[in-house]
């Protein structure tokens, strides 16, 4: 039955049943860092919040109608980056039997007139994407590759890649790939330089080993345009004693610090997790019979870390970043396929963070713990705080009561909402003195509790009080 649904999906799509108006985020100019260091915007200013999906292996595994169907879902859901690989192994091959590349990073032979390749299927994902007024963030190679490329190659393949994709609007180039940045720092460093110099316009950052952040080695870099850490997939308390463990023990799930290490760098950049838990994967990845991340997991992941003053943030799905299908190995114990995976709730839920984040003004958000009164509390129990200049969001996950100063904020009174991060539904409390307040709600501590407190300026007219969900924004 989901079979036999999921290719009448295919053909409404491709016969234009689906079809609807896409917002072009790129009219208003490329991306670019703020004036504050701190965001992305386009050119003439408008925000971009990156609401990213981690879709590994999009360019291997998915055919041509696969992939428009699965960008039109990420469309609708929200959804604004894939980040992807672009060659996994040496060589690489498509779902067509396609290979990419081979070990001498001589690109004329696969890139044939005539010939439905691996790379004019990577064109078509990166069309089909900006169709869909998506980004494509370009992982250009593995870093467990990183020993098959010198330097000599690495510059020939930054040259290869810029110049194919300097003129698409939708680019975004990441170095790494899931290394530490001390390892082939040369090789990467040459195919990033050579890849700004045949595309300049395009932004680029470098994605890390899990618990570290690419601001320990590349801050300084001149191709550098944005800090990206990975929190990973472990719970409080795992090691694994795979000698990279690079932070205090008992902190593993808290990445709201890995924003903190980041912007304690100089200069400032913006920094985004790009790989934090993903649903529906075991907790340390490794032991398929342990628990599994949930909802409730990501949705965590994802609050904690744009409050602690992230610019966007990256979900991930086990089945769908490595587009799990009947008959194809699974990494990770990945059980079902990745079209069901799309009616997984956490994958569902991320919108809520982008529409809360864009209902205020953008660029002058700051993290700010003071914003919790008093003793705050720790793993589970920490709040996150962010605020503007008339308004502060608050992010409770376990349920327990807080303290939350109103002080913080411009405005003698205050509005306030409580918003649940699962289903983006609003509770307007009324409207509160300026002044340290306690604050509670009905729910089971813990799993399902998490909820938003929204205190809004009274002056400031950001949400309706009658609203009972906030408004879409795309």
């Amino acid at each position: 039955m989901k079979k036999t649904l999921f290719c009448l999906l295919l053909v409404l799509l491709a016969t234009g049943t689906l079809a609807a108006k896409v917002h072009q985020p790129w009219q208003h100019g490329p991306l670019k860092v703020s004036d504050n260091q701190r965001y992305l915007v386009h050119q003439d200013g408008t925000p971009f919040f990156w609401m990213g999906n981690t879709a590994w292996l999009l360019p291997e595994r998915l055919n041509r109608d696969e992939v428009e169907f699965y960008l039109n879902r990420e469309r609708e859901e929200g959804y604004n980056v894939e980040q992807i690989q672009v060659l996994n192994a040496i060589p690489t091959f498509n779902v067509f039997g396609q290979p990419a590349n081979d070990e001498t990073f001589n690109f004329a032979p696969y890139t044939k007139a005539g010939t439905y390749g691996y790379w004019d299927h990577l064109d078509y994902i990166v069309d089909m994407a900006a169709a869909n007024g998506i980004y494509i963030a370009m992982d250009c190679i593995w870093g467990s590759q990183i020993s098959k490329m010198d330097e000599k190659k690495a510059a020939n393949y930054g040259k290869f890649l810029g110049e194919r994709y300097k003129n698409k609007p939708n680019i975004i180039w990441m170095i790494g790939g899931d290394i530490m940045g001390d390892k082939g720092t040369a090789s990467w460093d040459a195919l990033a330089r050579a890849i700004k110099k045949a595309d300049p316009k395009h932004l680029m950052t470098f994605h890390p080993r899990g618990r570290t952040t690419s601001a320990w080695w590349y801050n300084d870099r001149e191709w550098l345009d944005f800090n990206m850490f990975q929190s990973g997939h472990r719970r409080y308390g795992q090691r694994n004693g795979d000698g990279d463990y690079t932070i205090k023990e008992n902190t593993e799930e808290d990445n709201w610090r890995y924003v903190e290490m980041s912007t304690e760098k100089e200069p400032l950049r913006p920094v985004i997790d790009g790989e934090p838990s993903y649903e529906d994967i075991p907790q340390g990845l490794h032991d398929f019979s342990a628990p599994r991340w949930q909802d409730y997991d990501v949705r965590r992941y994802a609050y904690w870390a744009v409050f602690a003053g992230c610019f966007g943030h990256t979900y991930g799905h086990n089945s769908i970043m490595q587009f799990m299908r009947p008959g194809v190995l699974a990494s990770f114990g990945a059980g079902k396929a990745w079209w069901e995976a799309l009616e997984d709730p956490g994958y569902r839920q991320m919108k809520y963070l982008k529409w809360l984040i864009l209902t205020f003004p953008f660029t002058e958000r700051v993290a700010d713990q003071s914003v919790v009164a008093g003793q705050n509390g720790e793993r589970y129990d920490r709040v996150v705080a962010t605020r503007g200049n008339d308004y502060l969001l608050a992010y409770n996950y376990s349920g327990k009561p807080m303290r939350i100063d109103l002080t913080k904020v411009s405005g003698g009174k205050k509005d306030v909402w409580l918003m649940n991060p699962s289903d983006g539904t609003l509770q307007y409390l009324g409207q509160y003195d300026n002044q340290p307040t306690d604050f509670a709600w009905d729910g089971a501590y813990l799993r399902g509790s998490d909820r938003v407190l929204i205190a809004v300026d009274s002056n400031a007219h950001y949400i309706d009080k009658n609203a009972t969900q906030l408004e879409e924004k795309w």
